[in-house]
């Protein structure tokens, strides 16, 4: 299988960003102008990992016991299912993403566990990965569901709509699931928009554009806040935002 390494992809620029091996001479050259246009950047891509740590463990301490990662990326330190698995080992996970580089390596990763499944899929079109056999069928959709959008939906252009995204996934789980999402935002970067996604290929948006996402679902305290500020384990060491937004919300009832 060919794989374009000659341009950079949001999974490895996080991989590289995040300390991992798994990224190429583009990827580094894409984060190093991301780095350029914001020195801290780095720290918000490692406190965003962190945020899908806390995220996970809180739902299977709610009872989740399944969940679907849209754009899951690349492989690393605190993958969705160890989290899960040590707390609740019969957690089933389904991760997909639409680069076939991050599929190859999940895949020998997971190739031995009975409860991870891996599957290919474009976000852009979330009525095919529902229909995915394995998706449909490994998923029991009669029981809740912890759908991860982490880090993903800045990378939706306007022109695909990311509320359209959410609201198909949403139709389609149970009620007592949750959605999961963190998103950069465009407060105090309104000028450098374009140079934002120019080197990082990202979409930013308002506060109040990513909380739209989360309609037809009960944003958790402490709602929508920076990823540092989600729930944090340290709460009184005041971490400094990072410029990501990030909350968790539950399916209303009849949503």
């Amino acid at each position: 299988m060919d794989f374009d390494t000659a341009k950079p992809h949001p999974a490895r620029v996080y991989d590289w960003m995040i300390g991992g091996s798994e990224n190429f001479p583009a990827d580094r050259e894409a984060a190093r102008r991301i780095l350029e246009l914001n020195p801290d950047s780095r720290r918000s891509f490692v406190e965003n990992r962190r945020f899908l740590g806390r995220v996970v463990r809180h739902l299977v301490d709610q009872g989740v016991r399944q969940f679907l990662d849209i754009g899951a990326g690349l492989p690393a330190g605190g993958n969705v299912h160890e989290i899960a698995h040590a707390v609740a080992p019969d957690t089933r996970v389904v991760y997909v993403d639409h680069d076939e580089i991050v599929l190859a390596h999940a895949r020998a990763l997971m190739a031995r566990s009975d409860r991870v499944r891996i599957v290919g899929g474009d976000a852009t079109r979330p009525q095919e990965i529902l229909d995915a056999p394995v998706v449909r069928d490994f998923i029991d959709w009669s029981q809740p569901v912890g759908l991860l959008m982490v880090a993903l939906l800045h990378f939706v252009s306007d022109a695909d709509d990311p509320a359209r995204i959410v609201t198909t996934f949403r139709d389609a789980l149970p009620a007592g699931s949750f959605l999961a999402i963190s998103h950069g935002g465009v407060e105090g970067w309104e000028d450098r928009k374009e140079q934002i996604r120019k080197a990082s290929q990202a979409y930013v948006r308002t506060r109040d554009e990513i909380a739209g996402l989360f309609a037809g679902f009960e944003l958790l305290e402490p709602g929508l806040v920076d990823v540092a500020w989600w729930r944090p384990t340290d709460p009184g060491s005041g971490p400094a935002p990072t410029g990501l937004y990030g909350g968790v919300g539950r399916l209303a009832i009849g949503a």
